[in-house]
């Protein structure tokens, strides 16, 4: 039995307005759209990006975020000028003198543009998934059985899990201080057809997870904290 990592869900005062923005950004098609959410989708997978309504405006830092791949500075710099044609901002959140730029999206979650890294020419225009951890070695040991992807490198500092067919974006972890809200942006992970919602969430509740109420009523799939506290959700098995 196991799970794997199939979307990034970000939370959205305006979910037309957000898809739209990271279709273009990306070059991913905007797939679909109702009452409770957008996506939109890379050719081939293996993560989407999926908005979700919610009333309330962005309060804190984002505890995960996008980073945007380059293949030269003058494509750096392209794709900074394209993101701030589509609406983003340039942002300080205390990054100093570094090759990478710091941006928010037009509702304020923060995204970066990377210089070229070697290790990310294969993954497409979304690099990686960064998430913030006050545990990077709980984190990521947690996370290789959540996402069933392979942890790739790791240090005293950040940790690095690759899909096991080497293929889309890097999710990593790096260290930060203790989580004091519900994440704005989250992980969904999904059993295979061959498992339950209910085994998997049991079987990850084995290895950390707790059980959480954030509102979510009579649904189809579990909400879950990982052992850092950060929120995520086990889909229906597809």
């Amino acid at each position: 039995m196991a799970t794997r990592l199939v979307s990034v869900v970000i939370d959205a005062r305006d979910i037309r307005r957000q898809a739209d923005f990271w279709s273009a950004l990306l070059g991913w098609p905007f797939t679909s759209i109702d009452a409770d959410e957008a996506d939109v989708e890379p050719p081939g997978g293996p993560v989407d990006l999926v908005f979700v309504p919610v009333p309330e405006p962005k309060a804190a830092k984002n505890r995960l975020h996008l980073d945007l791949s380059s293949s030269s500075l003058e494509d750096q710099a392209a794709i900074v000028a394209r993101a701030e044609a589509l609406g983003a901002r340039r942002i300080d959140v205390g990054q100093r003198d570094v090759p990478w730029i710091v941006l928010a999206d037009p509702e304020g979650n923060e995204f970066c543009v990377l210089e070229p890294r070697p290790e990310y020419t294969d993954s497409g225009p979304l690099a990686a998934i960064v998430v913030d951890t006050t545990d990077v070695t709980a984190s990521a040991a947690f996370w290789t059985a959540a996402a069933g992807w392979d942890l790739a490198r790791s240090a005293d500092a950040f940790a690095s899990l690759r899909h096991p067919e080497k293929r889309g974006p890097w999710l990593e972890f790096l260290p930060a201080s203790p989580k004091t809200v519900k994440n704005r942006v989250h992980l969904d992970v999904a059993p295979f057809p061959d498992s339950t919602t209910e085994a998997e969430s049991n079987r990850l509740h084995t290895l950390g997870a707790t059980p959480v109420d954030i509102g979510q009523h009579d649904v189809s799939w579990t909400v879950l904290t990982d052992p850092q506290g950060s929120e995520f959700c086990v889909l229906s098995p597809r």
